[in-house]
């Protein structure tokens, strides 16, 4: 059974999102807090397999809590669940490496979506974040990246787009005819040689590159 951290100043909100696994044999809240710090005291106790963390919250917030986290474990899963849906929090946070935003206002369908889909190695971003993040960028011209890029060969392009398109690493493998862990190890040379941190960084280079309009 996979374990979570769930982190959340409301009480109301922390129980409603525990009752969500109650009849889920895969998952389980084994770990609860209410700001930053305590959170941060339970992870260095504790493990877990993802972190489910709110932004707004007393003490530490979940910007910080999560820088905390990535620069001793980058590969520590997190999925934040938040009210805050402005462009500047939202590539903020995707800076910080998450791997996946949910606002707290979507259905119990997409935070489980969600949820599989970080614990099956792929990040998630619920539409409208990569819609903002998209209309963002397209009133633009592109910016200089500030981390030193090689060139993407013809079939990481191919990857790419579909990546941008919200192609699953399954769909992809299937239009491209080649095989799941060959678009794994396209995707991850792709996040080495563009230096992103996670497919919604992704998705921001294709659109500036052009790649994607």
């Amino acid at each position: 059974m996979k374990k979570i951290l769930l982190v959340d100043d409301h009480d109301m909100i922390r129980e409603g999102i525990k009752s969500y696994f109650l009849a889920d044999n895969n998952y389980e809240v084994t770990g609860e807090a209410s700001n930053g710090k305590e959170a941060l005291e339970l992870y260095e106790k504790n493990e877990y397999d993802l972190i489910l963390s709110d932004i707004n919250m007393p003490e530490m917030d979940g910007m910080e809590l999560i820088k905390n986290i990535k620069l001793t474990n980058p590969e520590q899963r997190i999925l934040v669940l938040t009210m805050l849906n402005d462009i500047v929090h939202i590539k903020k946070l995707i800076a910080t490496g998450i791997n996946g935003f949910v606002l707290k206002n979507a259905p119990k369908t997409d935070i489980m979506d969600a949820i599989e889909s970080i614990m099956n190695d792929q990040d998630y971003y619920s539409k409208d974040v990569y819609e903002a993040l998209i209309h963002n960028i397209s009133k633009r011209k592109p910016t200089q990246r500030l981390t030193y890029e090689k060139e993407l060969s013809t079939r990481e392009k191919e990857v790419l787009e579909l990546i941008a398109k919200e192609f699953s690493n399954q769909e992809i493998a299937d239009k491209l005819f080649i095989g799941i862990r060959t678009v794994e190890t396209h995707k991850r040379n792709i996040l080495e040689k563009t230096g992103c941190k996670n497919v919604a960084g992704l998705v921001m280079y294709a659109v500036e590159k052009g790649i994607v309009s």
